[in-house]
C-alpha cells in the first residue's frame, strides 16, 4: 500500500508535537508494509528518510496566477470541457474522457504558469498564504505521483486543503487527521473562524477522520457536525528506536519539577507556577523549571516574580532533540497542566526517562495512561498534593516510575500504525 501524506513540520526542525507524531507514525506504517510520500513545505535535507521519502514543496513548480485558494479549486473543480468532443459515445466513456480531459488542462495550465514558491514552512503572520499556496503544490504533487500513491493522508487544518485538491484531481480516498482543534487552542467565544472553516471543510471532503483521542473526537462529532460513523480514534505513540538512558549531573541537590511544552493558555503554565507556590510553601529543596516558548512567557515571568518564588524558577526557553532527554533525565516529577490537550506525548517521553508524571484530565493521553496522576487543570491544591507527595515519598514515586515505564513501552507506533492502515484499507475498498 503507498499512502501521498500531505505535513507541515519532520524532525529534526520542529516546533511541537505534530512533527514528532508524523515520525514516529511513518515509522510504524514502514514496518506494517505501507510506502509513503511524505509533502512538506520546506525540507532541509537532513530530515531522516529512512521510513519516508520526502517530497520538499519549495522544489515544486505552482501557479502564481491564482490570488486565493477558492480561485485555485474553482479552477481545477470546474475546467472547461468542450461540446464538440467526441458525439454518441456511451455515458462511462464519455465520464472517462471528461476526466482525461480534465487532468490535461490542469497539467497544461500548470506548465504554462508554473513557479516555485519558496515556503517557510513556519507559523508566521503570511501563514494563511502559506496554506493556500501549499494547496496549490499538493495538487501539483497529486498529478505527478499519481500512479504512486492510493490513498492522500493529511494532517491538521494547515495541510487540509492540499489534501481536498489531490482528492478532487485524481478521485483518490482522503483521510484527515486531527491532531488538535480550535477549541484546543482557545475558549468557544475566541476562535479563528478562517481556521475552524478549513478544519470543516477538511473534515467534510474526507472519507474519513482520524482523531488522536476520544476527547478529540468527540469534539470533531459534536462542534463540527461530522457523522460518528466516519471519525475513529487512534492514540498516539512515542518513538523510542536509538535511545539510551542518558546520565547526567546536576549542579544541585535539589529536587526538580519539570514543565515542558508551549507557554500558551491551552497548556495551562499559570496553574503550574500557582502549584509551583502552594508546593514551596511545605518544602525548600525543590526547583521547578519551565521549559518551552511562547505568548504567555513574559506573563508567568512575572506571576512567579509576583509570588516572590523566583530563586526557585528557570525559565530554559524552547528545547529540541536531545536538550528535551537532558532535561526529562534531570527530573524528578513531570507535570502537565493542560487545559485543553487532544493527545499529548510529552507526558510517554517522561515516563520513559522513569520519570513519574502529572497530567490533566483534560488530556487524550489521560485515556491511555493508568500510572500517571491525573489532576483536574484547575485544581492547584490537587497538583500540588500529588507533586508534594511524589517528592516526599520514595515509595510512590518508585511504583509511579517502574509502572510507567512500563506502560509507555507498550504504546507502540507500529501497533497505531496498524490501526491507521485499516482505516486506509476501509476508504480504498470502500
Amino acid at each position: 500500500m503507498k499512502v501521498l501524506m500531505f505535513g507541515w513540520e519532520f524532525p529534526p526542525h520542529i516546533a511541537g508535537g505534530l512533527g514528532t507524531a508524523c515520525y514516529g507514525m511513518t515509522k510504524g506504517l514502514a514496518a506494517n508494509d505501507v510506502d509513503v510520500l511524505f509533502v512538506m513545505p520546506s525540507a532541509s535535507g537532513d530530515e531522516d528518510q529512512s521510513a519516508v521519502k520526502i517530497i520538499n514543496a519549495s522544489d515544486v513548480p505552482i501557479d502564481t496566477m491564482s490570488t486565493s485558494v477558492d480561485e485555485f479549486l474553482g479552477k481545477v473543480r470546474f475546467v472547461h470541457i468542450g461540446s464538440n468532443m467526441v458525439p454518441y459515445v456511451d455515458p462511462e466513456d464519455f465520464t472517462k474522457m471528461v476526466e482525461e480531459e480534465k487532468k490535461r488542462q490542469i497539467k497544461s495550465f500548470r506548465v504554462q504558469y508554473g513557479q516555485k514558491y519558496k515556503f517557510s514552512g513556519k507559523y508566521g503572520a503570511n501563514l494563511m498564504e502559506e496554506v493556500a499556496r501549499y494547496a496549490m503544490v499538493g495538487a501539483t504533487i497529486a498529478l505527478q505521483h499519481e500512479n504512486e500513491f492510493d490513498v492522500i493522508h493529511a494532517h491538521d487544518w494547515l495541510t487540509y486543503l492540499a489534501g481536498i485538491a489531490a482528492k478532487q484531481l485524481t478521485g483518490k480516498p482522503l483521510v484527515v487527521h486531527v491532531h488538535a482543534t480550535s477549541f484546543d487552542r482557545s475558549s468557544d467565544d475566541k476562535i479563528d473562524t478562517r481556521v475552524y472553516d478549513l478544519e470543516r471543510k477538511g473534515m467534510e471532503a474526507a472519507d474519513k477522520v482520524i482523531a488522536v483521542s476520544e476527547l478529540t473526537r468527540n469534539i470533531v462529532i459534536n462542534k463540527y457536525g461530522i457523522s460518528p460513523d466516519k471519525v475513529v480514534a487512534v492514540h498516539n505513540a512515542v518513538d523510542f528506536s536509538g535511545r539510551d538512558h542518558l546520565a547526567v549531573e546536576r549542579g544541585v541537590k535539589d529536587k526538580v519539577v519539570t514543565f515542558l511544552g508551549r507557554i500558551t493558555f491551552q497548556k495551562g503554565p499559570e496553574y503550574f507556577i500557582e502549584a509551583a507556590a502552594k508546593v514551596l510553601k511545605r518544602c525548600s529543596n525543590v526547583r521547578f523549571v519551565m521549559a518551552g516558548s511562547g505568548d504567555m512567557l513574559n506573563r508567568c515571568i512575572s506571576h512567579v516574580a509576583r509570588l516572590g518564588i523566583s530563586d526557585r524558577f528557570h525559565f530554559t526557553g524552547f528545547l529540541r532533540g536531545a536538550d528535551v532527554q537532558k532535561m526529562f533525565a534531570l527530573s524528578d516529577v513531570y507535570v502537565m497542566p493542560s487545559v485543553s490537550e487532544p493527545f499529548g506525548i510529552s507526558p510517554l517521553e517522561a515516563m520513559r526517562t522513569n520519570v513519574p508524571s502529572i497530567i490533566s484530565k483534560q488530556s487524550g493521553v489521560a485515556e491511555v495512561l493508568k500510572y500517571a496522576i491525573k489532576v483536574d487543570f484547575w485544581d492547584i491544591d490537587a497538583m500540588a498534593d500529588a507533586m508534594y507527595g511524589l517528592l516526599n515519598y520514595h515509595a510512590l514515586a518508585e511504583m509511579a516510575a517502574k509502572c510507567g515505564y512500563d506502560e509507555v513501552n507498550a504504546l507502540k507506533w507500529n501497533n497505531a500504525a496498524y490501526k491507521i492502515k485499516k482505516v486506509y484499507e476501509s476508504v480504498i475498498n470502500k
